[in-house]
């Protein structure tokens, strides 16, 4: 559980995402203080991104269910498979949304009411 005294997070997504949306009002119902970054608008931080694959959550960033992954060839999904930074900084919409963190740390990749609900 988050300290109450500095409860502040940060959810990384794409505004037009469902999930990022609702992860937002979430938040927004429960008066959290968050910041949004926009990956289509603002790009993703290169050694941000590395720093979260290297994480508990690193193997849940690479969202190999959207229309990007299916417009990738045979090729460029076995490269993202072995190192998922290049294509990931190429292609911001293959991480899975939202990223919930605390700081540094990742709370939560995709958005699950009743998993956020135990951090705040």
């Amino acid at each position: 559980m988050l300290n109450e005294d500095r409860i502040f997070l940060h959810v990384y997504g794409i505004r037009q995402c469902d999930s990022t949306r609702h992860a937002l009002k979430f938040l927004d119902t429960r008066k959290v203080p968050h910041q949004f970054h926009d990956f289509r608008e603002e790009g993703v931080d290169g050694a941000l991104l590395k720093r979260w694959l290297e994480s508990a959550h690193g193997e849940y960033l690479l969202n190999r269910r959207s229309t990007t992954w299916r417009g990738l060839s045979e090729e460029e999904k076995q490269a993202a498979n072995d190192d998922p930074l290049p294509t990931l900084l190429a292609h911001p919409t293959l991480i899975k949304r939202p990223v919930i963190t605390d700081g540094d740390v990742i709370l939560e990749v995709g958005f699950s009411p009743s998993s956020l609900e135990d951090y705040i």
